[in-house]
């Protein structure tokens, strides 16, 4: 059945084409998140373990909206590492970096976040789809957020 939204065919193609990069960099950091979760260790341990899993938690339900958005608007949502691998901005975790770097590598993805939001907004925008800039507005709100309470634990006391 066609789909009748009040957004063409050619819009809806390219919003989708955008959400899938910004799906594709949610899960991304979604993992790095995860995976600093579970290997994080020094003095910050606790707060960091409990702030990690706050984040990835987060991220976990970002993710789902993202996709559902995406299929909303009649496309299928990527679903692999080999997607999400070539659609992301934000490169693959392959080591246990030291705390310090976790936080900077996590304040770095979510300014991806929010790059490849705003970037997919102006689209959305321009389609008049308030449903998905208002997605992409709740994602740049956390993920600024997120950012710029990491970036306070870099600070000197």
């Amino acid at each position: 059945m066609d789909i009748d939204i009040g957004i063409s065919t050619d819009k809806r193609a390219a919003i989708a084409e955008g959400l899938s990069r910004l799906l594709a960099d949610s899960y991304t950091l979604y993992l790095k998140t995860h995976n600093y979760h579970w290997n994080v260790t020094g003095p910050m341990f606790q707060t960091l373990h409990t702030m990690f899993m706050t984040q990835y938690t987060e991220l976990g339900l970002a993710v789902d909206d993202i996709a559902e958005r995406i299929r909303a608007l009649g496309h299928p949502a990527p679903g692999s590492y080999a997607a999400f691998t070539r659609l992301s901005s934000i490169g693959e975790e392959t080591a246990v970096p030291p705390a310090r770097d976790m936080i900077v590598n996590l304040v770095m993805g979510h300014e991806a976040v929010t790059r490849t939001a705003r970037q997919v907004f102006r689209i959305a925008d321009e389609a008049n789809d308030e449903p998905t800039c208002d997605l992409l507005t709740q994602r740049m709100q956390v993920s600024e957020k997120t950012a710029w309470m990491l970036r306070s634990l870099l600070d000197p006391a």
